[in-house]
């Protein structure tokens, strides 16, 4: 049996010894993150999309929200500390992030941005989130990101 390959983000939660499972719909052909929740029969609320933001003065905000939520950019903003903030161009997020669309992970970026997570996150034992290429994802408990990367909980989503 082949070895499934292993992201950057798995990676680095291996480095931290932080528990997770890893999940990969490659074949399934799931492109929305409600087709790969269903895929992988996960609730769609416990599901979470990276969402990569930038404010009039170029500073960078990332945003996990469920798949079948939107972002409400002014809670968003107001979380932040900013005015007003907007969805990043997806032909800057692989300069920014090192990610691609579709693939973008709160972990491992090129440079840590400010993350807030929806604060229904707490409501679930495990969150399933982009391991950081498409066709991949990775399932933990919240408390275990804190492990990871620096976030804070907000009501972000419309």
């Amino acid at each position: 049996m082949k070895k499934e390959e292993k992201t950057n983000v798995m990676r680095v939660l291996d480095s931290k010894k932080v528990e997770y499972k890893s999940h990969n719909y490659l074949a399934s052909g799931a492109v929305s993150g409600t087709e790969v929740a269903h895929v992988l029969g996960q609730n769609p609320d416990s599901v979470f999309k990276t969402l990569v933001t930038v404010s009039k003065s170029k500073k960078y905000y990332v945003f996990l929200v469920p798949v079948e939520k939107e972002l409400d950019l002014k809670k968003a903003a107001a979380v932040v500390g900013e005015k007003k903030i907007e969805m990043l161009k997806s032909k800057e997020l692989l300069g920014l992030t090192g990610y691609i669309h579709g693939g973008c992970s709160p972990i491992g970026m090129k440079k840590f941005f400010r993350t807030t997570v929806d604060e229904t996150a707490k409501n679930y034992e495990t969150i399933m989130f982009s391991a950081g290429k498409i066709g991949y994802q990775v399932e933990m408990n919240p408390a275990d990101l804190e492990k990871v990367i620096r976030f804070e909980y907000a009501n972000i989503t419309e």
